[in-house]
């Protein structure tokens, strides 16, 4: 299956390299390109890309009000991947909790670039290593509310042990062999976890584990 991609940045030269470097993969096909966080909101609509990568940081409409706009009203499956030049910080917090995958530091190589993609448009979470104590300590609590703390309440034992895993960065096979039950349980599990919190993806299975305080701030690194 071919994944289609949109490239949302206001540098025309990074946005084409990224481009280029997508391209030239014979199982992604680049679709639009946009400058603006407005353009990028038109360009979803007239394409549907199932990957958009999004820069964050751009004049007048950001990455994370184009992100939270496209996520909440899109009626495919559609999957943001945040660029940022910056460390992660206030605005990539936000733009996981408003509905992005994850997020990668614009320096990456580009073999990791193409896996990221292809790591989100198969439904799994991107968030790069450096997200862990710093951004999860510094703004899991501000954004928290008592209700995230009641939600959880809706999970069975077993579910709160699988949301834990995915929050300190295990795959499903990783889940699997930890808790010692099949991979079409994890999975069911996962669904289960989702539909009942409401949440998007694992991305934002992670926030809300550490919203809820169900796991905390320590030395593990998220993601790949």
């Amino acid at each position: 299956m071919t994944i289609r991609v949109a490239v949302v940045d206001d540098q025309a030269l990074v946005r084409g390299g990224f481009a280029m470097v997508l391209g030239h993969q014979d199982d992604i096909d680049v679709v639009a390109e946009a400058g603006t966080g407005l353009e990028a909101i038109e360009m979803a609509r007239a394409h549907r890309p199932d990957v958009i990568l999004m820069d964050i940081r751009m004049p007048g409409l950001d990455g994370l009000e184009a992100t939270s706009r496209i996520v909440e009203e899109a009626d495919w499956d559609v999957r943001v991947l945040i660029l940022t030049t910056f460390d992660p910080d206030e605005y990539v917090y936000k733009a996981l909790r408003a509905g992005a995958s994850g997020f990668v530091l614009k320096d990456m190589p580009p073999q990791e670039l193409v896996s990221a993609v292809r790591t989100v448009a198969d439904g799994g979470a991107l968030l790069a290593p450096s997200i862990t104590r710093r951004l999860i300590g510094q703004f899991a609590e501000r954004f928290a509310d008592s209700t995230v703390s009641d939600r959880l309440e809706r999970l069975t034992d077993r579910e709160r042990e699988v949301m834990a895993a995915i929050a300190r960065g295990s795959s499903n096979a990783d889940i699997s062999e930890e808790l010692f039950i099949g991979a079409a349980t994890v999975k069911s599990h996962v669904s289960s976890i989702l539909t009942k919190l409401g949440l998007r993806d694992r991305a934002q299975v992670v926030v809300f584990a550490y919203e809820s305080r169900l796991v905390e701030a320590g030395d593990h690194d998220i993601g790949h």
